[in-house]
């Protein structure tokens, strides 16, 4: 009897091992994804904590209030080059697009001293660029978005220059832009609240809309979208056209605080807009991210320059700063993809 009972133990206890190790390992597993999804975040929280201890000037509200202009356009641009790399996109565009903008704005001005009017050409000027890049991008058929964004990106920039009066900034914007790009109100800048209205706007459209569920469907797996009976190509040109707003509103954020249009303006824009959303924490493979990921990614971008810059650091040294922070939020990336893998083998070994 007790050699049977042993034997009875020894065949139940393993089982009780296989069982608890899948859920041990589910759980870390689950730590893991949590710890990443907010990392972005809580690695932004901690830069604030650390630079303010060493810098002392870096909390006092004219700073944060530099801060917050410096950021402004990188944030609404981001929020735009979010959505097209949801659906597995990417616009390279959106510099030299923001800058043929400023450039039409100026232009507009010169005719009109009209806010309305120069603000809205402007960002039509911006969703017209967008719009040619997702129609011949989708119904061209091409291969990828960074043919079709990369070449808008020479396009605009030369008829920038072409269009400036002596290929050089044109000074002048009408009053009321100016006061958008300059002054402030209950102690922050102007252009806050236009960030705060754009990232409202995109956050209804992508988590309450139809046509918001419809682009992360389309990021997740577009043949399965297709199969869904969702318009992929009209959704995928969409994207492109609310990046092309974006880059227009950015344009008269730009141009209300320099007072100005220039065929110059824009420069390297598309890179940090990129790496904003990708060290906001959202994913190159789509279907995956939100608007609170470019924000993240924005404000940390504005916070590491001006805090280097408090610190003296040459611009060079920014730019490796940078470059090294989009590395290890790609790696990061990865390694969400590689624990979302693991969880889902983990689940799969504790069905019955």
């Amino acid at each position: 009897m007790t050699g049977v009972m042993g034997e009875e133990t020894e065949e139940v206890l393993p089982d009780v091992r296989k069982d608890e190790r899948p859920t041990r390992g589910r759980s870390l597993v689950g730590l893991g994804l949590r710890l990443l999804g907010i990392g972005p975040l809580l690695i932004l929280v901690l830069l604030v904590v650390g630079i303010s201890l060493w810098t002392p000037n870096f909390l006092k509200p004219g700073n944060l209030g530099n801060i917050a202009a410096q950021t402004a356009v990188i944030a609404i641009v981001a929020m735009g080059q979010q959505l097209v790399i949801l659906t597995r996109g990417i616009d390279l565009s959106v510099g030299s697009n923001l800058a043929l903008a400023t450039v039409i704005g100026a232009l507009v001005y010169r005719q009109v001293d009209s806010a309305p009017l120069v603000a809205l050409a402007m960002i039509a000027a911006g969703a017209f660029v967008g719009a040619v890049n997702g129609i011949i991008y989708v119904f061209g058929r091409l291969p990828h978005p960074f043919i079709i964004t990369l070449a808008t990106l020479s396009i605009c920039r030369g008829l920038a220059l072409a269009l400036a009066v002596n290929h050089t900034t044109m000074r002048g914007m009408p009053d009321a832009i100016a006061r958008l790009g300059e002054t402030s109100a209950l102690g922050l800048p102007n252009s806050f609240f236009v960030v705060l209205v754009v990232a409202l706007v995109l956050l209804v459209v992508t988590r309450v809309m139809v046509w918001g569920r419809w682009t992360y469907a389309v990021g997740g797996d577009p043949k399965a979208a297709v199969e869904m009976g969702i318009p992929v190509k009209l959704v995928l040109v969409s994207m492109y056209v609310i990046t092309g707003l974006c880059a227009g509103i950015g344009a008269v954020v730009l141009a209300g605080r320099t007072g100005a249009g220039s065929p110059l303006y824009g420069n390297l824009l598309e890179l940090d807009s990129i790496a904003a959303v990708i060290i906001g924490g959202a994913s190159f493979l789509g279907g995956r991210g939100h608007i609170g990921h470019a924000l993240v990614g924005a404000v940390m971008i504005g916070v590491i320059r001006n805090a280097l810059n408090l610190l003296g650091v040459e611009v060079f040294y920014q730019m490796i700063a940078i470059g090294v922070i989009v590395v290890l939020a790609v790696e990061a990336d990865v390694l969400r993809n590689h624990l979302e893998a693991r969880a889902r083998v983990l689940q799969a070994a504790r069905a019955p």
